[in-house]
């Protein structure tokens, strides 16, 4: 994997600009855990890991980060899932070089591997197939954290945020509505939180354009604490159950 992200640096690209973003949002080492539910079933856990150790390629340091998410319990036996996500995001432009999927879902299964060259242009994702994609283009899983980053003092409800993804040979442009602040009880204890609502498609698989809403931490982490969606078969939750080795003091209520 080290020798594709060196080949889409490359060494005469190493002194090349790349746009500079501060990170203040996480650090090496973070590890987020997430029990899922369907319904009232205790269906599964997701990882968000932000591996310990940076990669040095071509003179610049590369995060990789780990989603994973499975299965647990009675879910496990009628519907069996191991699914692992995977980017390697540049340290100091938060840009993805690299993303790999891997899905097993019921027994469907397949796999993506995107090479992206931002001093180019390009998303090479096998089989001579590429694509031209814009300025700032991020993957399904830097997306996130890059979008942690984002300056948030000032939202008032309604504003609109919007980061620009590569996703199944498709740009993708997410926009997310700023609905206001609230406090909510978790596993971990009370805490203040920031509620936005990502603006989705109704019909396939929402009801209404309404029906998936998300909580992160009102402080300098911006970690998800909670993901609701109401379905057309259902609703699923996704609730924090841990989080290790944080960049800054939490939005926790004593």
């Amino acid at each position: 994997m080290q020798s594709i992200i060196s080949q889409e640096i490359g060494t005469n690209h190493v002194s090349d600009q790349l746009p500079s973003t501060e990170n203040k949002a996480f650090k090496a080492g973070e590890v987020l855990t997430y029990r899922m539910h369907y319904g009232l079933i205790n269906a599964g856990v997701a990882i968000l890991e932000v591996k310990p150790n940076l990669i040095e390629v071509n003179g610049r340091k590369v995060y990789h980060i780990v989603g994973s998410g499975y299965t647990i319990g009675s879910t496990d036996w009628f519907f069996k899932v191991r699914d692992r996500y995977e980017t390697y995001l540049d340290k100091d432009a938060l840009l993805p070089w690299m993303f790999v999927r891997r899905v097993d879902e019921g027994g469907y299964k397949f796999s993506q591997d995107y090479a992206f060259n931002h001093y180019t242009k390009k998303v090479d994702i096998g089989n001579n197939e590429k694509f031209d994609v814009p300025v700032g283009i991020q993957d399904m899983v830097s997306a996130f954290y890059s979008a942690r980053n984002m300056d948030l003092s000032n939202a008032k409800a309604g504003d609109l945020f919007s980061i620009t993804c590569f996703v199944d040979k498709e740009i993708w442009p997410l926009k997310i509505k700023f609905i206001g602040k609230e406090t909510i009880e978790t596993d971990l204890g009370k805490y203040r939180c920031l509620k936005f609502r990502p603006i989705v498609q109704k019909g396939r698989v929402f009801k209404k354009e309404e029906d998936l809403n998300v909580w992160i931490s009102d402080d300098d982490n911006h970690l998800p604490m909670r993901v609701k969606a109401d379905v057309l078969i259902g609703s699923i939750k996704m609730d924090i159950t841990g989080a290790k080795n944080l960049a800054n003091i939490s939005s926790k209520v004593d």
